[in-house]
This record gives C-alpha cells, sequence and structure tokens, in this order.
C-alpha cells in the first residue's frame, strides 16, 4: 500500500493528545509493519488543532491524490479538532486513516470529529467559567500593560515574567525548524524571512504577522536558545 504520512505538533503545546512528534512516528511505523507500506513522502506541520489553514497538510493530501496514496495519521485529532473541516474532508473524497483506529469507517470518523470538537468547545467552556468566577472574586486578571512592558520594567509577578519567556521560547524553538528550512532554500535577510514566514501562515507569539525586527528577535532567541553565536543577516 502506498501511503503518506502526515504529522503534526502544537505551537502550543508538542501534542495536544499527547502524542509528541518521535511517538507519533512510532505509532504510523508500527501500523505500516506487515502491511507492506510504501511511504511516497512525509510532511510535518507545526500548528495549532484549532487552526484549518495548513500548508503542509493540503501538500500531504496533494500528494496523496496525484500519487493515489493513502494518507496516514497517528491519531484522528492529529488532522483537526473541528468537525466542520474534518468532515469536509471526507466529503473530498480524499483517502486518509489514522493508525490507531485504522478499519473506522466514515461514520465513526465522523462522530469521533464532533467529541474532538466538543471536547475544544468544553475546555474553552470551562476556561472562561473559571476566569468569570476568578473576576467576580476581585481577583484582578491580566496586566493592563501588556507583558512586554512587565517585562521591561523587570517587574511584576516573577512566575508570570518566567511563564511569559517559557513560552516566547517553546514558540522560538518550534519556529526554529521552519527557518532552518527556509535558509535551506536561499531566504537568509530578515524581510525575506518575515516573508517566507508568513507564507508559510507561521504567527509571532502574539498572533500577528513577521515584520524584520520580530525576525531578529526570533533569531536572537533561537540562537541563544541552542548555544550558536549565529550571524543575523539584516
Amino acid at each position: 500500500m502506498k501511503v503518506v504520512t502526515y504529522y503534526r505538533v502544537s505551537t502550543a503545546a508538542q501534542g495536544r493528545s499527547g502524542l509528541g512528534l518521535e511517538a507519533q512516528r512510532r505509532a504510523i511505523a508500527s501500523y505500516c509493519e506487515g502491511r507492506a507500506c510504501e511511504v511516497l513522502a512525509e510532511f510535518t506541520e507545526i500548528e495549532t488543532g484549532k487552526r484549518n489553514d495548513r500548508p503542509e497538510l493540503a501538500r500531504a493530501l496533494h500528494y496523496a491524490k496525484v500519487t493515489g496514496a493513502t494518507l496516514v495519521i497517528a491519531k484522528l485529532d492529529r488532522l483537526s479538532r473541528n468537525a466542520a473541516f474534518l468532515l469536509q474532508l471526507q466529503d473530498s473524497g480524499a483517502k486518509f486513516l489514522a493508525a490507531d483506529m485504522p478499519e473506522a469507517c466514515n461514520l465513526t470518523v465522523g462522530i469521533l470529529a464532533l467529541v474532538a470538537q466538543q471536547e475544544r468547545e468544553a475546555i474553552s467552556a470551562r476556561t472562561k467559567a473559571a476566569l468569570a468566577a476568578a473576576k467576580e472574586r476581585g481577583t484582578r486578571l491580566g496586566n493592563p500593560n501588556g507583558a512586554a512592558a512587565l517585562q521591561r520594567a523587570g517587574k511584576g509577578n516573577k512566575a508570570a515574567v518566567g511563564a511569559v519567556k517559557a513560552d516566547a521560547d517553546r514558540h522560538a524553538l518550534n519556529l526554529a525548524p521552519i527557518v532552518d528550512d527556509l535558509r535551506l532554500q536561499g531566504l537568509s535577510s530578515l524581510p525575506a524571512l518575515a516573508k517566507g514566514l508568513n507564507e508559510r501562515h507561521m504567527a509571532t507569539p502574539r498572533g500577528g504577522l513577521w515584520h524584520p525586527s520580530s525576525v531578529r528577535n526570533l533569531l536572537s532567541r533561537i540562537s541563544a536558545l541552542r548555544g550558536d553565536v549565529g550571524e543575523i543577516i539584516g
């Protein structure tokens, strides 16, 4: 059987379902063993399950269609937690299966898609309810001046500042492979890298677009985290 493999890790946390990249690879490898699978191509996405605009998934599906292969994922929620998107994917006629449930029929996949979305919505509702309850108790939520101002001033709750830095570090490390790939394609200047990141729908830590200045900050953070003394080209 000809297969195209698709892996997805989240920008917020590596694998919301508990499956990191290596675990996904093991799950798919285990499925392919004894089935004479011929892996034609592999695609890896760094994106949240909530969003549907995933260029690597689009490339994987296109490759599977033109080669007549089947798209194989480790778990159903590696594709999406959005039921409408997953059901639309079914209607498109694309062949795909999950390694943990290869015998699942269209009805089963549809039901699981709805359950996955309900789980996401329930998590969101619980978070909002907890924040509302804290607000009613008089708890002050957030920092009116923004996290950046808090970091510049060097004031405020140390744990909160540490959490902001940790999130920024995780985001930088998640983007590091994308930056490496762009550089291999010859995109070395800050404007070129910013354009490349935007074209791949890679959001900044605040969910915005990339600019040369924000790319410079990203490269500096990646270099520091890796222990490199890399040259940043303007």
